[in-house]
């Protein structure tokens, strides 16, 4: 036991050769598993938040590459709500929200850990997601909650203005930002294949690793 207690935290490529192990069926047996992996082994919900309405949107598609891909004992759930939310009034934000409100804030209330893909418009966050995030700041779901995100930009402002925004108003909420998590994975449309997925494996494994270390850090 004192030896269990005293081995260093699993590092990052640790966690994501675990991880990449349990997509292919070859993790080790539950005899021989890695006593400071054992945390993540119970079904959780890492909740995917798509800051594009486009239904071509590179975002959505590394979403769901992200949902093909979520590591054992994770599920990842996409939200699919954004469009149905009212505008941001904090006159409406009191006992009785707006059932999408409602919604959304159970969902991330429900959920173990949040990630994100948003694209930049007119060098800010789309107003249909600031909207959203609007919502999320009256609450306290999202409070203390693992989160990252994934900036697919392939342009060379790199949607920098977005993601500091974005920044921003994560540390309002009150979430915690995995920043180990947080990548750059610039996808291209042609690398997009005929299910909605991105096929480009330099981009599939580094949301392998992102995801890895975000569920590494759901207590």
């Amino acid at each position: 036991m004192q030896a269990l207690l005293a081995d260093p935290p699993p590092t990052r490529e640790e966690l994501t050769a675990f991880f990449r192990r349990s997509l292919h069926g070859t993790s080790p047996a539950p005899n021989r598993v890695d006593p400071r992996l054992s945390g993540v082994t119970t079904t959780r919900a890492i909740l995917l938040l798509c800051g594009s309405l486009r239904s071509g949107s590179t975002n959505a598609a590394l979403l769901r590459t992200a949902r093909a891909l979520a590591p054992a004992g994770f599920a990842a759930v996409a939200y699919d709500g954004m469009g149905a939310l009212p505008h941001f009034n904090p006159d409406d934000d009191h006992d009785r929200p707006h059932p999408a409100v409602v919604d959304l804030r159970t969902r991330i209330d429900r959920a173990a850990a949040i990630l994100i893909c948003t694209p930049e418009y007119a060098g800010a966050l789309p107003g249909a997601f600031k909207n959203l995030l609007d919502w999320t700041v009256g609450g306290v779901e999202i409070g203390n909650k693992p989160t990252a995100w994934i900036n697919v930009s392939a342009s060379g402002t790199r949607a920098a203005d977005a993601h500091a925004s974005l920044r921003k108003v994560l540390e309002y909420t009150g979430a915690t930002i995995v920043e180990d998590a947080c990548a750059h994975l610039p996808v291209h449309g042609s690398t997009i294949d005929d299910e909605g997925l991105v096929a480009d494996q330099k981009v599939r494994d580094g949301v392998v690793t992102s995801l890895a270390v975000l569920a590494a850090a759901v207590s």
